[in-house]
């Protein structure tokens, strides 16, 4: 059954979640920022209802949330976001765009969202809170992390494990059976052809450690 909603943040991230709530007919309350801008606010029609604090005014089990706050290199924001609701009773709503292509029998964790034209293929699996972002492939067999980010035009072949909180950048390439350890940054057109220890950072072509820390990644 799909509950009422609110849509938390109102970035870009956000507006790209109402285009896709729309063309789903999914019931949307309304926004709910991160600095309150007063209840008479209101974007693309829809009412801005308050800051985080007010989420609470609406019972767990009467809403689901819609994380709507997107993720660029080290940020957390996301994450503990999702976290602090999830401790709390509430549900997240897993988002799914209609002009993705999954395949049969994939399983999406709660709170995950499925970008436009975005491909999955047989035997994967997308964790928790993660985004498979625009035109993004995720070939066959592969596992995904919660609160991964696999950016825009990325492509992971087959049979890649990606672990928990990682960044794979806008039209990254991760060859066929690789590793990618947690809290890892895959930079923008990296090409990764050998396996990623967790908490690294990688770019270029071929995909090498990138040693002067994350300044610019997140």
């Amino acid at each position: 059954m799909i509950k009422p909603s609110l849509l938390l943040g109102m970035g870009g991230h956000a507006r790209v979640l109402l285009d896709i709530l729309g063309k789903r007919r999914w019931p949307l309350l309304g926004f709910i920022a991160k600095d309150d801008p007063g209840r008479e606010a209101f974007l693309a029609g829809i009412p801005v209802l308050g800051n985080d604090e007010s989420v609470y005014e609406y019972p767990a089990n009467s809403v689901y949330l819609i994380n709507g706050v997107g993720t660029t290199g080290k940020s957390t924001v996301r994450r503990s976001l999702y976290e602090r609701f999830i401790s709390s009773g509430y549900q997240f709503a897993t988002i799914v765009h209609p002009s993705a292509l999954l395949a049969d029998g994939i399983e999406l964790a709660k709170g995950c969202q499925v970008m436009a034209g975005a491909v999955i293929q047989p035997g994967c699996f997308i964790g928790e809170n993660s985004i498979i972002n625009t035109r993004a492939v995720i070939d066959h067999d592969c596992s995904i992390g919660k609160h991964v980010h696999v950016a825009p035009g990325a492509v992971l072949c087959g049979d890649v494990k990606v672990e928990d909180n990682v960044m794979v950048g806008a039209g990254a390439t991760v060859i066929q059976g690789i590793y990618i350890g947690a809290d890892s940054i895959i930079a923008a057109g990296a090409v990764v052809v050998k396996d990623v220890p967790a908490k690294s950072v990688v770019m270029g072509v071929p995909a090498k450690a990138y040693l002067g820390g994350v300044s610019g990644f997140g």
